[in-house]
């Protein structure tokens, strides 16, 4: 029980600490301190159903679905590029950001949408939790179940710490120019992500 537990625990926090279009938005909300609870928890639970997923044997049907593939990679890419685009925007403009750095007030619906496309439109969680956590859980046999609880507790932890911990470093971002250099560089990595997604076509 414990091995595949730990064995879980640790892959799962070495693949998703990795910066990517997901954390990256959470860095953001946290800083702002906005709908953190509700972000968190989406980010968390979807991870933890794409594990089941995977464990249940879903990661082996999708890597034989080459036509789902192509389709997922493109519409990811097309989100990504989109909010890549509109990072970039708000980092060229000075006058989007105001001597609040939360700046315009985020609703909780468009959070929660931008939360769940980034987690289920990016087909790198997919490969990440579908297809590489479940065929590496589907390993441990009967202790499969608990490499699935392993990998969905490193999750939680890992989105608790970025979205509530991230509050810590507000001061850095109470000058305006530090947001910008933030929004410069989550303009870069969903962008890379995207490119990279379609030169993987």
């Amino acid at each position: 029980m414990l091995v595949p537990l730990l064995a879980g625990l640790g892959l799962g926090l070495s693949l998703i600490i990795a910066i990517g279009a997901q954390n990256a938005f959470v860095l953001r909300q946290g800083l702002r301190r906005e709908h953190v609870g509700w972000i968190v928890a989406i980010c968390a639970a979807s991870d933890a159903i794409l594990i089941a997923l995977g464990i249940w044997g879903l990661g082996a049907l999708i890597q034989a679905a080459d036509v789902l593939l192509v389709v997922v990679r493109i519409g990811g890419a097309a989100f990504l590029t989109w909010y890549g685009v509109r990072s970039a925007i708000r980092a060229a403009r000075p006058g989007a950001l105001d001597a609040n750095p939360a700046g315009a007030p985020t609703s909780l619906r468009t959070a929660i949408v931008t939360a769940l496309a980034l987690t289920w439109l990016n087909p790198h969680v997919y490969l990440d939790t579908v297809v590489l956590l479940g065929s590496i859980g589907a390993t441990y046999g009967d202790g499969r179940w608990w490499f699935a609880l392993g990998a969905a507790l490193g999750s939680v932890a890992w989105f608790t710490a970025l979205g509530f911990g991230s509050r810590l470093l507000r001061p850095l971002f109470a000058r305006p120019v530090a947001w910008r250099i933030l929004d410069a560089l989550i303009a870069v990595v969903m962008i890379g992500i995207a490119a990279s997604l379609l030169l993987g076509l």
